[in-house]
């Protein structure tokens, strides 16, 4: 058996391979009593004294490297922010590894590397440390870059994505489905015109606005396998179900049109500027008007709600009243998506 695309998609066939080989080859997983490889979420924490470090790693060989809303260099920054921000930790630092082809433009580089600074500015985090390497022309395709961010815990308890409990509701920060939308149709073969641009954006702010409103009991921000990806993670790893409302998901007309054309689910479409969080059901209106009161999160909804029964289900009320199973997806519709 051979890697395929598939197994770097971010669906079940890519689990199935971190499970099957890596874990299983790996043997020590974790720092101390810290969050380690097994709990697979979104990053990791270093315990230190009575303090613990959160730290993430990623990769991104999205293609086309620019593109409306972004380029390579703000979505490797915004992606590492998101990861440390969903684990409740705010961002410090942050290191790169950047790998080349041969005859790549400086002129290109210099623009990402721009659009690197610029978000790190805003949020004051370093650039401390990286690596650069060339690849011979035909052996890489443009440009990789591989961040590992650093963060610090902003309450005393890291977010975990197996953290919802029976009762809380589910908030969406924001539209679905932006990012993977204007990859898709920037696609050689199935483009299309449309004025969406990507989601990407740091999503710090609007996180630590949300803890200082309400009790967070899970997060997760839905990159590959889209909505439908991370909700199921969330209800398999924390061991209840999830039940959603189909008209109450924030979506646009242009991506739900453009998926209905193409003949893709939008749940499954990467995002690369939203969270999925489970709330207290208590504090879930607080914190809907706090994440609401930013910019990112100004089209918030809440889009359903946790139960025990049939856990590890998603499942969606649809809007002619009939009740639809959300699958994980087996992988993003398109490969390197981000």
């Amino acid at each position: 058996m051979k890697i395929q695309l598939s197994h770097g998609a971010g669906g079940t066939i890519m689990n199935d391979l971190i499970k099957e080989v890596i874990l299983k080859n790996i043997k020590n997983r974790k720092v101390g009593r810290g969050i380690g490889l097994d709990e697979l979420d979104d990053g990791a924490t270093i315990p230190i004294n009575s303090e613990e470090i959160v730290v993430t790693g990623d990769a991104y060989t999205i293609t086309p490297i620019f593109f409306p809303g972004g380029d390579i260099g703000k979505l490797a920054i915004c992606g590492t922010i998101n990861d440390l921000a969903v684990m409740g930790a705010r961002p410090i630092a942050i290191m790169d590894t950047v790998v080349v082809e041969e005859g790549f433009e400086i002129e290109n580089l210099n623009k990402i590397f721009i659009s690197m600074n610029e978000i790190m500015e805003k949020f004051d985090i370093s650039l401390i440390h990286g690596d650069f390497k060339v690849m011979p022309k035909g052996k890489l395709d443009g440009i990789v870059i591989s961040t590992m961010g650093i963060g610090m815990l902003y309450k005393k308890r890291p977010i975990l994505d197996s953290g919802l409990k029976e009762g809380d509701k589910i908030i969406v920060t924001g539209p679905i489905g932006d990012h993977g939308i204007v990859i898709i149709s920037l696609r050689e073969g199935i483009s299309f015109k449309t004025n969406i641009v990507s989601d990407v954006a740091p999503l710090w702010n609007l996180m630590k606005k949300a803890m200082d409103a309400g009790e967070i009991t899970a997060a997760k921000d839905p990159t590959r396998g889209g909505l439908a990806m991370a909700l199921n993670e969330m209800a398999a790893k924390s061991n209840v179900s999830i039940w959603i409302n189909e008209d109450e998901i924030p979506i646009r007309n242009e991506v739900k049109g453009a998926c209905e054309m193409l003949g893709i689910d939008y749940l499954e479409l990467a995002c690369e500027g939203r969270i999925v969080m489970g709330v207290k059901a208590e504090d879930a209106d607080n914190v809907l008007k706090a994440i609401r009161s930013t910019e990112e999160g100004k089209d918030a909804k809440i889009i359903g709600y946790v139960k025990k029964e049939m856990p590890g289900y998603v499942i969606m009320n649809t809007i002619i009243g009939g009740k639809r199973i959300i699958n994980p997806p087996l992988g993003e519709p398109v490969p390197r998506i981000c």
